[in-house]
């Protein structure tokens, strides 16, 4: 039986609006975290928008409960939902091609363990309001633990320049707190459904090689959910595809540099070894990344 992608709720009664913001829930997701997203979006200062939220597959009624709230006590929240699970990629393709009617200027990333800040969108959308060539916009975040409290943070590069020539060695973008001018979709570009994880990565590499501008706030607008096992769900399959898009990256933006392809290999092996020394690496990589953007 094919995949069925259907709308469940939708009480918006505007034919325009400004913003989308699409998130994706799964079966195995933790029902605080989720109502502590849903929240944190509904809430912002920021108004003009619709929550599209993509149940990927079947959930607990725990979970639907949440989310059947929020729509009735939101009328901006739109309930989509796939018969089968398809992944983050086919979740967010939908939401995006659901919500083209309304005729967006804005698509905006959202996850269902982490936090929004209240002025996440503020941010964000007034920044590309008035920088009308960058298309894609992310921001530093603060990285907290499965109680909410703060463990660490990322920070990335904020221009264009060093966004992009970081790409062959990382994908330089957090994916949740990124924000896309829609007219990259209208453009016909879209995430591959056939990956089941570094979906971001690979789209980023391909809209930096047609010539799209990305820019990154040094404001930390997230809370990123990193629990205990955060370090052990970086299998094998997912450390190959990270390895295929530095590769991908260093061909399609031709940046053909021994460091760079010296960096793509050693990072693969790094990948296999045991949780412990990856945690390490991690801690170290969130180091140099922040003095490499503080220099």
């Amino acid at each position: 039986m094919k995949n069925q992608f259907s709308i469940l709720d939708n009480n918006y009664a505007k034919k325009e609006v400004e913003t989308v913001v699409a998130l994706a829930v799964y079966q195995a997701d933790n029902a605080v975290w989720l109502k502590q997203s849903v929240e944190s979006i509904l809430t912002q200062s920021y108004k003009s928008f619709v929550f599209v939220i993509v149940i990927d597959g079947p959930i607990p009624q725990n979970l639907l409960a949440i989310l059947t709230d929020a729509v009735r006590s939101d009328s901006r929240v739109i309930l989509a939902q796939h018969s089968e699970n398809k992944g983050l990629a086919g979740a967010m393709n939908n939401a995006i091609d659901y919500t083209s009617q309304y005729n967006p200027s804005f698509f905006v990333r959202m996850d269902a363990d982490d936090v929004s800040e209240q002025n996440r969108l503020h941010k964000q959308i007034n920044f590309l309001k008035r920088h009308k060539t960058v298309s894609v916009l992310g921001s530093a975040l603060t990285e907290i633990n499965e109680y909410g409290k703060k463990v660490g943070a990322r920070v990335m590069p904020t221009t264009h320049k060093r966004i992009v020539s970081m790409l062959p060695r990382r994908c330089s973008m957090n994916h949740p707190t990124v924000a896309i001018r829609f007219d990259v979709f209208r453009d016909g570009h879209r995430y591959d459904e056939s990956l089941r994880n570094t979906q971001d990565y690979f789209l980023w590499i391909l809209l930096a090689s047609k010539g799209y501008i990305f820019r990154n706030l040094s404001d930390r607008l997230l809370k990123f959910r990193r629990v205990n096992d955060f370090y052990k769900r970086r299998g094998y399959g997912k450390s190959l595809n990270e390895f295929k898009a530095r590769l991908y990256a260093i061909n399609k933006l031709k940046q053909y540099s021994p460091h760079n392809f010296v960096y793509a290999c050693g990072v693969l092996m790094l990948r296999l070894m045991p949780s412990n020394v990856v945690k390490i690496a991690y801690k170290l990589d969130r180091h140099l990344l922040e003095r490499f953007h503080k220099h």
